[in-house]
This record gives structure tokens, C-alpha cells and sequence, in this order.
């Protein structure tokens, strides 16, 4: 469905309880701040990797307004495993020292055994990079009250697939998220615990990437809460010619057309720029009230 300029979806169960916080999907946008319990992280490069260093840059962004956080323990890109104890220990502790701080605890990994943990520390979310690659994700969050965000990629775990080629890149997406969303209610996960991401820059190219995000709306109509993690992605610096650290304005720009697109969290590095951007996407679309009003007014 289309509203003016904005893509307004059909959600399936847009008025949602997570971690103890209330969302409605249909006028609300959450932002997802991002924590990386790795010492090779794609975007900080280990800046969190110490146990202090994540919790505190957790509370900071949960400060500067994040719904939610998403703690991950091992990057998605190619490399050697890490053992799953080990991931463990890495993001169970900063799910333990954020309980009960105000925001949604999202854990990104692909490891049934590191989401039973996570869960069992207090996780609200899983985000499964890798589609629900192994079954059993799905048997660990139907066992439990957590959400789980059910992502397009390719790949097996960690491994390399170079020059990815799509028919059409959209369709297939989005064949690919409903099969997997099906094997997800098909473990006994109810609709309103799933959540879809296509996957931006995941086995894709920059112009994979940028049809994804300009036909957003097919990906949204599936019916599910879309969420999108297009902060700092190489589609950005490939396209605009920044490295790394000077991608700030076409993230934010890639996330709100996204959100005029249809999609209801974006996963940000840099939480209060995001959070403005957001909150302003939001009053245009007349999904929040100003914060107060005095101009023109006396």
C-alpha cells in the first residue's frame, strides 16, 4: 500500500511487545545501535572489543536515544570460526550488564548454541545473519520469548562468495526471506517473533544493494517487519567515493529512503545522528507529534 510519497506496508502483527517495549510498526521506526564484541569488526575495528568498551558505548547509545542494541560477537565477513564458547564469552557479559537498562537486547549470530545463551542472559532478539542457515536456530527461539530476525544471505557461515549473481536480485530476496520465514513458522515460531532484512551488501553487490533499496516495498510487502542495515556499508562508499569513516550522510540517507520505502528499524553506528534522522522521518510522515511548538505561534 502506498500513502503519498511513503510506502506504507500490511504488517503482519505491527503492534509488537519486545523486551518489555511496545512498538507499533504501522506509525513507529526503531533504531537498532550496533555493539561489535570483535577484535576485527568491520566498521570500528576492535574500538569495543573490551568488555567496558562495548557496555559503555551500549549505555551511551541507548543515552542517545537507540531502541535497541545488537551485540555481536563474530563478524559476518569470511574468516577463520570462532569457538562457540568463545563467542559466548564475548557478548553473554554485555547482555548481562544491559538487563534492565530501557532498551531491547538484540544478539547477532548464527549459532544455536550462542542464542540459547543469550537468551538465557536476558536477549530479546536474535538477529541470524545467515537466513536461519542451521534448523535448529529455530527450535532454540520457538523454546523461548525472543524475537528473530530471519536475514538474506548466500554464504555458508563465514565463508567467501565472490561475484554473487541474481536474476533479479528483489525477487529472489524475497523468495528467499519467505521460504525462510516459513521454515521459521514451521518450528513453531509465531509470526508476530519474526522479522525480515534483505540483507544489504550480504553476497551483494553495490548495485544489488541500491535495487534493493529502491524496490524496498517488495521486500516489505511479505508482510513482516522490515529492517534494514545499511550503516556504513561499502554500497555507501562505493557509490559516493567515502571510505569508511566518512559515511555518515549517505547512511543517514539510505536509511530514510528506506523508511519511506517501508522500513520499520534501521541498525545504525552512529546512534544520534540516526536517531534525529528517524525522528524526523517520522513527524513528515505524521507518525509522531513535534516535540514542542512555539514558532509562529505568538
Amino acid at each position: 500500500m502506498t500513502g503519498g510519497t511513503a510506502a506504507l506496508p500490511v504488517l503482519i502483527h505491527p503492534r509488537r511487545t519486545i523486551g518489555g517495549r511496545e512498538f507499533d510498526f504501522d506509525r513507529e521506526v526503531a533504531v537498532m545501535a550496533i555493539i561489535n564484541r570483535t577484535p576485527d569488526s568491520f566498521f570500528d575495528q576492535g574500538a569495543t572489543f573490551a568488555l567496558d568498551k562495548a557496555v559503555a558505548a551500549a549505555l551511551q547509545a541507548i543515552s542517545d536515544g537507540a531502541d535497541w542494541v545488537d551485540i555481536g560477537g563474530v563478524k559476518f565477513a569470511p574468516g577463520p570460526p570462532v569457538p562457540v564458547d568463545q563467542e559466548i564469552d564475548r557478548v553473554v557479559p554485555v547482555v548481562l550488564a544491559l538487563r534492565g537498562a530501557g532498551a531491547v537486547i538484540s544478539v547477532d549470530t548464527f549459532h544455536p548454541a550462542v542464542a540459547r545463551a543469550a537468551i538465557e542472559a536476558g536477549a530479546d532478539v536474535i538477529n541470524d545473519t545467515t537466513g536461519i542457515h542451521d534448523p535448529l536456530m529455530a527450535d532454540v527461539v520457538a523454546d523461548s520469548e525472543a524475537t528473530l530476525v530471519v536475514t538474506h544471505s548466500l554464504a555458508r557461515p563465514r565463508m567467501p562468495h565472490p561475484a554473487p549473481r541474481y536474476g533479479d536480485v528483489v525477487s529472489e530476496v524475497a523468495a528467499f526471506l519467505r521460504e525462510r520465514t516459513d521454515l521459521a513458522l514451521s518450528h513453531g515460531i509465531p509470526a508476530e517473533r519474526i522479522i525480515i532484512d534483505p540483507g544489504h551488501d550480504l553476497n551483494k553487490n553495490t548495485r544489488h544493494s541500491l535495487e534493493l533499496t529502491r524496490r524496498l516495498p517488495e521486500i516489505a510487502a511479505l508482510g513482516y517487519p522490515t529492517l534494514v542495515a545499511v550503516s556504513n556499508k561499502d554500497f555507501i562508499g562505493e557509490t559516493l567515493d567515502r571510505p569508511r569513516g566518512e559515511r555518515v550522510e549517505g547512511s543517514l540517507a539510505a536509511a530514510v529512503f528506506s523508511i519511506m520505502q517501508g522500513a520499520r528499524i534501521v541498525r545504525m553506528h552512529n546512534v544520534r545522528a540516526a536517531v534525529d534522522a528517524v525522528r524526523m522521518t517520522e513527524a513528515i510522515l505524521g507518525f509522531r507529534e513535534p516535540a514542542y511548538e512555539r514558532h509562529n505561534l505568538a
